[in-house]
């Protein structure tokens, strides 16, 4: 787990270092956001926990444009492909939070068709 956190952290940074995106939220922004949620996502089981959801509502919140959907979804999808988390509660953490947005958190999230 430990790993497979400084793995996340190491590509966050190289996804914000790397990015040019026009959007306003920046992909440390989402990372902060849904860090609650790694752990769930990697090994947990049942609800997420109430940070996770959280933090998943707060993105979803600062996601307005389509630029900002755009650029949180491509840094979820690079930085998923770091770590093995569980598809199904990753498909599942949004409505299980109770929020209703486009992005997917997968590494085969197709986000041209985000907006």
């Amino acid at each position: 787990m430990k790993s497979s956190l400084i793995a996340f952290s190491a590509l966050v940074l190289l996804i914000f270092v790397a990015s040019n995106s026009e959007a306003a939220i920046s992909c440390s922004d989402v990372i902060k956001d849904l860090k609650p949620c790694v752990s769930y996502l990697v090994s947990g089981s049942g609800q997420p926990p109430a940070a996770c959801c959280s933090g998943a509502k707060a993105l979803a919140s600062a996601v307005s444009t389509s630029e900002d959907k755009k650029a949180a979804c491509n840094c979820i999808k690079s930085t998923s492909k770091s770590i093995k988390i569980n598809s199904q509660l990753a498909q599942a953490l949004a409505g299980n939070c109770g929020i209703n947005t486009p992005i997917t958190i997968s590494p085969d999230a197709d986000c041209s068709k985000v907006g």
